[in-house]
């Protein structure tokens, strides 16, 4: 690993990234743009974002305002963050939405590559299990009763509900989860099953986290997880329910992911992004700069948990220092608390 950040280090050198904390956009924002002038501008003037279908609702709802300020088009995608990394290690992408660090093989293929990168912790999440509002039966659910669900040997074996735990009735279990692009199938996989990616296959995988709302919602006897702004978005179709890891059942909040009470499902959300098209786009620079101005009210508006103000602080001196690598090692970590991730910006 230190051979890694060591490469990363030599080319910061060639690099010279000159970004200050006062730098002015390249193109001053023009009300009087016409269509034609915006259909003109060329594609190295797009800012480019994929990944995360968790951390897109964050960077979509900035990304709208700076477009709507700046007149500087920006196209978010989700292709969930193991794909958006695999996109963002071959330099196809200027930031990468991640709802889990950057693990040891993709920092491998952005080294190799010659992708460097600032990392940039945005947001906490918490994990959410959910079931259908008409699930009479269900308020709280053992992270032992969530491994017995999700584990690979349950695959074609735990299909009713009260295999779950007798006194849930007899009617089947319909599943809803993240697919194995996505770094929530990652983490919870982890979290739940004790190591990432040995989950049965047996469920309905999606990377888009809308569609596994509308399958809960529309499914009796349906369980499903996803990130916590999804539930906020949707809670009149759907039911989460509380997560006891042996210290009583917890439900997931603000104020549970605050107090480090909603474990092991709560997490940090990340933006990750190419120091070498910061250095070539200003609007891209700008656009950071933006994002982390206006993240504490846009992460609170879509759901999630801000960070303490001195975290966003760290992140913008990092960014525009041109601050480069992970402080999680390449590995998806648990039980993280807000705390924690702020120690960790701060002696990095």
């Amino acid at each position: 690993m230190s051979a890694i950040f060591s490469k990363l280090s030599l080319m910061v050198g060639i690099l010279a990234l000159t970004v200050s904390c006062t730098t002015e956009n390249a193109r001053e924002s023009n009300p009087s743009q016409s269509a034609t002038e915006v259909a003109n501008i060329t594609t190295t003037e797009i800012i480019k974002i994929d990944g995360s279908s968790t951390v897109h609702p964050i960077t979509e709802a900035i990304a709208k305002d700076f477009q709507a300020e700046k007149q500087t088009p920006v196209n978010v995608e989700i292709s969930g963050t193991t794909g958006g990394f695999e996109k963002f290690c071959n330099g196809e992408t200027d930031i990468a939405n991640a709802s889990r660090p950057i693990l040891k093989k993709e920092l491998k293929t952005c080294t190799a590559n010659g992708v460097m990168f600032t990392e940039l912790p945005i947001a906490f999440d918490a994990v959410t299990v959910v079931v259908n509002p008409q699930n009479d039966w269900a308020k709280d659910i053992k992270l032992a009763e969530l491994k017995k669900i999700w584990q690979k040997s349950a695959e074609g074996k735990i299909t009713n509900w009260n295999q779950i735990r007798a006194s849930f009735p007899d009617l089947p279990l319909k599943l809803y989860g993240a697919d194995n692009k996505s770094g929530t199938y990652d983490y919870f996989t982890k979290a739940v099953i004790g190591k990432s990616g040995n989950s049965r296959n047996d469920y309905t995988a999606s990377e888009n986290d809308d569609d596994l709302v509308a399958g809960v919602s529309q499914n009796k006897n349906a369980l499903g997880y996803f990130g916590y702004a999804y539930y906020e978005e949707n809670k009149d179709k759907l039911k989460p329910l509380a997560i006891d890891n042996g210290k009583g059942a917890v439900l997931p909040s603000r104020e549970t992911v605050e107090k480090t009470q909603y474990q092991p499902l709560s997490r940090p959300l990340f933006i990750y992004v190419n120091t070498k098209s910061a250095q070539k786009k200003p609007a891209l620079r700008d656009f950071v700069n933006f994002y982390i101005e206006k993240a504490p009210t846009k992460v609170s508006s879509v759901g999630y948990v801000p960070l303490p103000e001195d975290a966003y602080y760290l992140d913008k001196v990092q960014f525009n220092r041109g601050k480069l690598g992970t402080v999680f090692e390449g590995e998806a970590r648990l039980n993280l608390t807000i705390d924690e991730v702020l120690r960790k910006r701060a002696e990095f």
